[in-house]
């Protein structure tokens, strides 16, 4: 069950990770970057891996700060390509130029640069610091790099940085826009948190206590304050920079995504694996997990209004499908293979038998009255969440990134599909309520009206 809330430290959920051991939040601290770095890595020499703007921005600076202290650092690695994304070509090219010295990389810029340093770093066999330049995500700290290979999102197993240093000064003067990317990728832990509770009562997936408080202790008072993350303030920036370096290190300590990432993630997956656009761009991960965490809260608040503890549990037995029949259905939902690839290995993993789900929906019908208490705690109500998201500059509208409101119908079966994690979703397809949910939520008075989408 879900444990007593703890506010734990930096330096507490800093001891819980696996493989970060250093981690320094704070003004004007750039020039301290070589200080850090002897402290883990020696006398190595180094090397900056950026791109043009946040060398502007951060890496000239350190790289001064290594040239000062008399520290050996080659000339920094600079990404040419002004559309910079994590893809595997990137990493084949930064892994090209790592195979020829042996320098420890030191990474300075953003999610995108974070990522292809850390898969580099690893296929060369060595160990990388991060200097971050903006609140935009939790992956500073996270086990593993989200890649996008062979024309899907894949996240590929590497460890974390060894140390991460975040200067708040290089991070409030970051785009606006992209610590309204982080602050919607924290709150999204609300959500998150709400689906591990759904997890833990139906008996699926217990909550572990550590990574829990790690990840929601602070939560509340780190997205307190979303017109200071608009505003860029001093202590709203850093209580979001600590927020999300917390995200990094439960998953490092659970080799699991399972405490930061919840049903809200399995949209923004879905549209990075359909290559969805936004005015020529693929959209950020804070933007679509911000949508998705809208999408998902609707879900819930839709589940939270009925009587689940009266479900009719053989009726619901007796209309789930094989799953033979649940892949067809999934094969007829996506026109891509590698969705459909996804899609097959996720469902057959996560099935269940008519007998496992009766099993599954009295436990639901017993402990709903608890459940129900639970959620509404852990929840934020749907207008202040969205009012939350606007004040920190983040999108609440699935056509602010340009997905239609029939589309973001439809995403809410095919998410399902491509993820074993136990969510609201699975909670809504297995009790037979998505549909009829859908039907509120993007109906006249729902809050996405639209023309009813077909079923898949």
């Amino acid at each position: 069950m879900i444990p007593e809330p703890q506010v734990l430290s930096s330096a507490e959920a800093l001891a819980a990770a696996r493989e970060t051991r250093a981690l320094e939040i704070g003004h004007g601290i750039l020039r301290r970057v070589p200080e850090i770095f002897r402290q883990q890595f020696g006398d190595r020499p180094a090397i900056i891996v950026s791109d043009p703007n946040t060398f502007a921005a951060a890496g000239h600076v350190v790289q001064e700060a290594f040239a000062a202290a008399g520290h050996v650092i080659l000339e920094p690695f600079l990404f040419p390509d002004p559309a910079l994304y994590a893809e595997y070509r990137f990493v084949d090219e930064l892994r090209a130029a790592l195979e020829k010295h042996d320098a420890v990389p030191v990474s300075v810029g953003a999610g995108s640069i974070n990522d292809l340093t850390k898969l580099a770093s690893h296929q060369t066999g060595r160990r990388y610091l991060c200097v971050g330049t903006a609140a935009s995500m939790d992956g500073y700290t996270a086990y593993g790099s989200s890649i996008t290979h062979q024309g899907s999102k894949q996240t590929f197993d590497c460890p974390a940085p060894v140390a991460v240093v975040a200067d708040l000064d290089v991070i409030a003067a970051a785009p606006a826009a992209m610590n309204a990317w982080g602050y919607a990728d924290l709150l999204a832990k609300v959500t998150a948190g709400a689906d591990w509770i759904v997890a833990d009562f139906l008996e699926v997936e217990p909550i572990d206590p550590l990574t829990w408080n790690i990840v929601q202790g602070g939560l509340r008072k780190a997205v307190g304050d979303p017109d200071g993350i608009r505003g860029a303030d001093p202590e709203a920036i850093a209580l979001l920079v600590e927020g999300l370096m917390l995200g990094g290190f439960a998953m490092q300590a659970s080799r699991s995504s399972r405490p930061a990432s919840g049903a809200e993630h399995q949209f923004s997956h879905l549209w990075d694996m359909q290559h969805h656009t936004h005015e020529g761009w693929a959209p950020s991960h804070g933007l679509k997990v911000g949508i998705g965490t809208v999408a998902v809260t609707a879900l819930y608040e839709q589940l939270l209004n009925l009587p689940l503890e009266s479900l009719d549990v053989e009726a619901c037995c007796a209309a789930w499908p094989d799953l033979e029949t649940l892949l067809v259905r999934a094969r007829a939902a996506f026109d891509q293979d590698d969705l459909i690839a996804v899609a097959e290995r996720e469902l057959t993993a996560k099935h269940s038998s008519r007998g496992g789900l009766r099993v599954q929906l009295e436990t639901l019908r017993r402990v709903w009255p608890k459940l129900r208490g639970a959620l509404r705690k852990q929840l934020i109500p749907l207008t202040e969440l969205k009012a939350m998201l606007t004040a920190a500059g983040a999108a609440v509208e699935p056509e602010q990134i340009s997905i239609s409101r029939p589309r973001l119908r439809e995403s809410y079966l095919r998410a399902f599909y491509l993820r074993r994690r136990f969510t609201v979703l699975d909670l809504a397809v297995r009790a037979g309520l998505l549909e009829s949910c859908l039907d509120q939520i993007f109906g006249p008075d729902g809050i996405w009206p639209c023309a009813a989408a077909p079923s898949l």
